[in-house]
């Protein structure tokens, strides 16, 4: 399976030089977060593939516009050909605005998940906007990840977990591709397209 992995900044390889065989081959799209919601719902008018996302920190306008076509994976497993896919949006709280949460707030949302994750016997791909705590994280707060993340790999091993968050141009030495144990980190910034192998 071919996905494209996008976030936090549209690429103008995509949406300002846009030609429709650059999305040919692409199985799914997911959006890690901090991307325009009609720039969503432009990639979903010119693909079969189904777009999926979480939110990020600065996404509140998705209430008032939602992207078009695409599919919300907050707090759920999305399952597409047999890849099991689990969503969790936002960053750590640093402000006032929506779309952030303590670490306390994100293991809530984790234990709700409890039933989903028991019924489909853990996940394939986790996909947020924050990086894990540790793992190509910033140390300022409301770049820092979550240790829930990582307690969640531990225990699920999944193949990997795609985020965002941490742009690439920080200059703090962040990556595209790490690991952490068996799985493979991908930092979605602007876009990455892999090959997922089941």
């Amino acid at each position: 399976m071919r996905i494209l992995a996008i976030a936090d900044e549209e690429s103008a390889y995509l949406w300002d030089y846009f030609e429709k065989s650059k999305l040919e081959g692409i199985d799914l799209i997911i959006s890690c977060g901090d991307l325009n919601p009609k720039y969503l719902s432009f990639l979903a008018t010119f693909t079969s593939a189904p777009v999926i996302y979480v939110h990020g920190n600065h996404d509140r306008k998705y209430k008032q516009t939602p992207p078009e076509g695409c599919i919300c994976i907050e707090d759920e497993i999305y399952v597409y050909k047999g890849v099991r896919i689990l969503g969790l949006g936002g960053s750590m709280k640093y402000s006032s605005d929506e779309c952030q949460y303590t670490e306390r707030e994100m293991r809530k949302r984790v234990r709700k998940l409890r039933w989903q994750l028991f019924r489909s016997k853990g996940f394939d791909i986790l996909v947020t906007h924050a990086p894990a705590f540790g793992l190509n994280d910033g140390d300022d707060l409301p770049h820092r990840g979550f240790q829930v993340f990582n307690a969640l790999i531990d225990k699920y091993n999944p193949k990997y977990f795609l985020h965002g968050h941490v742009h690439m141009r920080y200059g703090r030495k962040h990556v595209r591709f790490d690991t952490c144990g068996g799985t493979k980190v991908i930092n979605a910034f602007e876009r990455c397209v892999f090959e997922y192998e089941g």
